[in-house]
């Protein structure tokens, strides 16, 4: 027998059978965080010009206060600073989406705010890695936010540019 090899974290989503939600769109449903978790007070607390080491500090679950971050440090010109924020919020992603029923394949749209903290994590990520050298990592992040979402990628292209 072959030896296994375990699913990388930064796999890509799969499509799954058409139908698989008993929609008429192929593949899993939409995952939507949820709307009172942790992304909620997050964005509440950043609406109210909350620093935003104080939200991550405060809801180290939300994704969105370490999107913030990373984006503030790509902004800097401290990619390294901004790889590790938004390698956080992408991994406190992760773990929200897979408690939300995300079987690692399935969109995860912008549409739904909650939602919006991973996808900028995701984004942050890539620009990151592209800005390290890292190319194989930015591609994978690229990909992987094109199958979450395409939306979300001509929605951050403006707060993102190379």
């Amino acid at each position: 027998m072959p030896p296994s090899h375990p699913r990388s974290p930064m796999s890509l989503p799969t499509p799954g059978p058409a139908g698989a939600h008993g929609g008429a769109v192929p593949g899993p449903p939409p995952t939507l965080l949820p709307a009172d978790g942790p992304e909620a007070s997050a964005a509440a607390l950043l609406r109210d010009d909350t620093d935003p080491a104080d939200v991550a500090a405060s809801h180290p679950a939300a994704s969105l206060g370490w999107s913030v971050l990373a984006h503030r440090s790509l902004a800097a010109g401290e990619p390294v600073a901004a790889y590790a924020y938004a390698r956080t919020g992408y991994h406190r992603g992760l773990d929200a989406l897979r408690r939300a029923g995300w079987r690692g394949a399935g969109p995860v749209p912008w549409h739904h705010e909650p939602n919006r903290g991973f996808l900028r994590s995701l984004a942050a990520l890539r620009r990151a890695a592209e800005e390290i050298g890292e190319a194989d990592e930015a591609q994978r992040c690229a990909e992987f936010l094109a199958a979450c979402d395409p939306d979300a990628v001509d929605r951050l292209a403006g707060d993102l540019t190379s």
